[in-house]
């Protein structure tokens, strides 16, 4: 059997369970996992291992589109807690490429002057590594590398799980 795609995945999260239905946990990578590593890009281009981040200081993800609604509704959390926690966690943004491509991506983020990390996921390595079953989808790692959180929508209680990964 092949494996559904990111769109399908989204449409039918989108289409078919109620508001509120998906919680932190129930889906995507399993808590507890060791990070995986996959090849993404900078937004100039150059490729680069999430892996090469692992393991040496807490990371919060956010695999995200520009056309997602959910990801806007959720910036403003994310911005605050990296005001907050900026200079302990790693922040990165993990654009993913179902209907995006690397320019709108640059574009957008150069008009939000985002003070984090934007990294473009063009052949879904790190979409299909962290298992990430539509945008707006929330992990947070430890130091040790070790996933302690993840999270759907745009309505997220992240702060528990920042403090999680700095303990």
């Amino acid at each position: 059997m092949k494996k559904p795609t990111i769109a399908f995945l989204i449409a039918l999260a989108v289409t078919t369970l109620p508001a509120g239905a998906l919680r932190a946990q129930d889906l995507g990578i399993e808590v507890g996992k060791r990070a995986p590593s996959a090849i993404v890009r900078t937004l100039d281009g150059k490729a680069v291992d999430l892996g090469s981040y692992v393991g040496k200081t807490p990371i919060f993800m956010e695999f995200w589109a520009v056309w997602c609604p959910n990801c806007r509704e959720l910036e403003p959390s994310l911005l605050s807690l990296q005001k907050k926690y900026g200079s302990k966690v790693r922040f990165l943004s993990v654009a993913v490429s179902v209907n995006e491509t690397i320019d709108r991506v640059k574009t957008f983020t150069a008009k939000k002057k985002y003070p984090h990390q934007t990294v473009y996921d063009a052949k879904g390595e790190a979409t299909e590594a962290y298992d990430v079953p539509a945008t707006s989808y929330v992990v947070i790692v430890d130091r040790a590398g070790k996933v302690v959180y993840t999270g759907l929508g745009g309505k997220q209680n992240l702060e528990p799980g920042i403090l999680k990964a700095l303990r």
